[in-house]
């Protein structure tokens, strides 16, 4: 473990958004805590760490690899009619990427997600379902480590 990753600490608005579903090599694997989307998010394990740029030339292959695995392994399991992977930072400044599976049928399609409807947090067994569909999923993918919690 390098000083950076030894010094990360999770923004806690991040932190209360969302569930931590696991970690690949680089990154924090979360889910954001609304229903209304298949939302997900990854944190690179760098301390003040605000922009891609910022990240060494290895972890910003590293990210590349784990968001586009993520974003193609979600686009399956919740049949994506596209998938939203975007780099904001304008309310939370942690290094942070999205990944977010849309359809049609969401309510907030064709615009963005972000204020469109009130979220709607997960239920223990909406939770449970999709750790399930996603530790199967990404099983030996990337070397993820599922939550403990």
């Amino acid at each position: 473990m390098d000083e950076l990753e030894l010094e990360f600490q999770l923004d806690p608005q991040l932190m209360a958004d969302t569930v931590h579903l696991g970690d690949f090599p680089l990154c924090q694997v979360l889910l954001m805590n609304d229903s209304n989307y298949p939302w997900f998010i990854l944190v690179p394990r760098r301390a003040g760490v605000t922009e891609i740029y910022h990240l060494g030339e290895k972890d910003r292959h590293q990210l590349m690899k784990e968001s586009a695995s993520l974003a193609e392994n979600l686009a399956d399991i919740f049949a994506a009619r596209k998938m939203n992977v975007a780099n904001l930072g304008n309310m939370v400044a942690q290094l942070h990427v999205h990944v977010i599976v849309r359809k049609e049928t969401d309510p907030a399609w064709p615009g963005p997600v972000w204020g469109e409807v009130p979220p709607k947090a997960y239920t223990e067994d909406e939770l449970k379902r999709i750790c399930a569909r996603l530790d199967t999923l990404l099983e030996g993918e990337l070397q993820f480590t599922p939550s403990e919690g």
